[in-house]
This record gives C-alpha cells, sequence and structure tokens, in this order.
C-alpha cells in the first residue's frame, strides 16, 4: 500500500487533495494528531513513514519540512513557492515537454507548479520552442483569478467583507514582482521576466491567462491558425489539456465573452486563439484549485506512484 502524508492538510490546497485522494484505494493517507500537527517532531514521523510527502505550507515551512526528513529515499511534492526555480527539484507540469513525465515518474524532490505559471506555460513555451517568440521577446500576459488562490484570509474577507467593495475585478501584485513570475521566466525558457498583472476576479475559483501577440514583432511570421495547429502538434495525446478550434464562438459566452469559469471541477487546462493577422490572442483556462494546484498535486502523484496519471481526477 502506497502512502502519502499531507502537510498542512488543514489549508485550502491541503483539503482539495484530501478530497481527491479520500477514495482511493491504491494508498493510505497517513494521519498526524490535529493537536500535534504544528510539532517538528510529529511531523518528521509522519514524513518518514510515507513514501510521498505533499506540502501545503507557506514557503518557510515546506523548506522546514525537508529539511526533517531522515530517511534519504523519502519523496516530496511540494505545492508552494519555495523549491519551483531551486536546483535538484523537478517541475512538476508534465505536459511542460516531452521528458517531463518520466523526470517526474523518477523524481525524489517535485515542484508543484503555480497556477499563473501553469497558464502561462502552455501558452509560452510551445512557442519559444518552435522559434515564434525570441527568448528575448518582451511577453506581455495577464491572469483573471478566483479568489480562493489567496488563501484562508482572502476566502473569508470576500465571504464576509462588504459585497459593493468586491463586486469588481482589482487588478494587484503592481508592483510587478508576483511570486510566479522566476517560475514562469525559467520554464518558458525566457530571457526576461515577462510583464505579468494578474486581476482578482469576484468569484471562488477559475483562471484564465491570457497573453497578446504583435505578429510583425515575433521571430516567425504566423497567424493565429498557424499557432493553433502548433498547439495541436505539442499537445496531441495529453489528457488533460484541450486545444481549443481558432475562433471558437461555442466557448464564448453571449457570442462575446470568454469565461474563466469553463474548466471548474476538472483537472483539464484549455487554449484558445483568437485574433487575425497582425495581432493574436492567446489565452489558457483552468481552475486554479485543479490543474492549477491540488489536480495538478494528484496528477503528480500518481506519476510517481506508477499509476495512470488520470486516476481520481476529472479530465
Amino acid at each position: 500500500m502506497f502512502r502519502v502524508f499531507i502537510d498542512g492538510q488543514e489549508g485550502t490546497t491541503g483539503l482539495e487533495i484530501q478530497e481527491r485522494l479520500s477514495a482511493r484505494r491504491d494508498l493510505e493517507i497517513v494521519e498526524i494528531d490535529p493537536a500535534r500537527r504544528k510539532e517538528p517532531e510529529a511531523r518528521r514521523d509522519c514524513i518518514d513513514s510515507a513514501d510521498v510527502t505533499v506540502l501545503c505550507l507557506p514557503d518557510a515551512a515546506s523548506k522546514e519540512a525537508v529539511a526533517l526528513v531522515t530517511r534519504p529515499e523519502s519523496r516530496f511534492i511540494d505545492a508552494s513557492t519555495a523549491h519551483r526555480t531551486a536546483d535538484g527539484w523537478v517541475y512538476g507540469l508534465p505536459e511542460l515537454a516531452r521528458s517531463q513525465r518520466d523526470a517526474i515518474q523518477n523524481a525524489r524532490l517535485v515542484t508543484n507548479p503555480g497556477c499563473h505559471a501553469t497558464c502561462f506555460a502552455l501558452l509560452v513555451r510551445p512557442l519559444v520552442d518552435a522559434g515564434v517568440i525570441s527568448p528575448d521577446y518582451p511577453v506581455v500576459a495577464y491572469s483573471l483569478t478566483g479568489y480562493s488562490g489567496g488563501g484562508k484570509k482572502l476566502i473569508q474577507t470576500y465571504r464576509e467583507g462588504d459585497p459593493d467593495k468586491l463586486s469588481a475585478s482589482r487588478p494587484y501584485a503592481l508592483g510587478l514582482k508576483h511570486k510566479h513570475i522566476p517560475e514562469m521566466q525559467k520554464v518558458s525558457r525566457l530571457s526576461h521576466p515577462p510583464f505579468f498583472v494578474p486581476v482578482l476576479g469576484p468569484y471562488y475559483r477559475g483562471m484564465l491567462v491570457s497573453v497578446p501577440l504583435e505578429v510583425r514583432t515575433l521571430a516567425k511570421a504566423i497567424g493565429p491558425e498557424q499557432i493553433r495547429e502548433l498547439y495541436s502538434a505539442r499537445y496531441e495525446g495529453e489528457p488533460f489539456v484541450r486545444v481549443l478550434p481558432t475562433f471558437d464562438e461555442a466557448s464564448l459566452e453571449d457570442g462575446s465573452c470568454l469565461s474563466p469559469l469553463g474548466c471548474n471541477g476538472t483537472n483539464r487546462a484549455e487554449l484558445f486563439v483568437y485574433g487575425h493577422a497582425e495581432q493574436v490572442f492567446v489565452a489558457a483556462r483552468l481552475d486554479n484549485l485543479g490543474k492549477g494546484a491540488s489536480g495538478a498535486a494528484v496528477q503528480n502523484l500518481n506519476l510517481m506512484m506508477g499509476v495512470d496519471e488520470k486516476t481520481g481526477l476529472v479530465a
């Protein structure tokens, strides 16, 4: 029986992972005494008794947890930001490259991607690899996201705060130093950090990340149809990535609006391409608590267990 310990199971991500694993019969969840969940000795015992520990903790606590281990064969999936660009950690996005799935399956240390970064990498990395975007291209990205990604404090603010104040979308991280930017740059093979603005929406879960492209500034002259074909070839056979038809009107609400909510409750990411010969708009949509967090952790866990990566997940 494969044993899994969720360190930080009381947080939003931990609870979602627990929900996805609770009905599984191919693994056992290692339980910690709730009264001792912050005690290093109790956590060490759980980590040492597990085959894989999933860290759903703040960055400093995640680093502390890895330092607690006494068994060199102990394996980790870290859902925090702490190790996403660290040497020795495998980036947990199986769809990133052809070799990434094998790297995750054989890794001892896997870092779960950020939700914004997952969308961004799915959109940008194929364009860099194909030479459409040069590594020094000034990439701009916007992300509309549900407030659940901000954790318990922000969730409470939205549920108990002034509805008039919280009814509109609100850009944040306006110092342009959002914590996902380093991984966005690294895994997409960019020479410079992208210009990234996240926008907090007045809804619980769901995410839509968009990247505008000026065709005249690209390394290769390419239009919407060719970009869509590039994505389709790159993600052919991927169980959790869907590339929608170019100019897909069926995905638009009221015939004109692309909603961030369309992948909620799934581990699916959807890619869209709109535009014309001079300008192209590419976008990725996912559930920020699914493929953007907990679902991604379970997908990585499945690979590390050596079982079908779709086990326990909704595509």
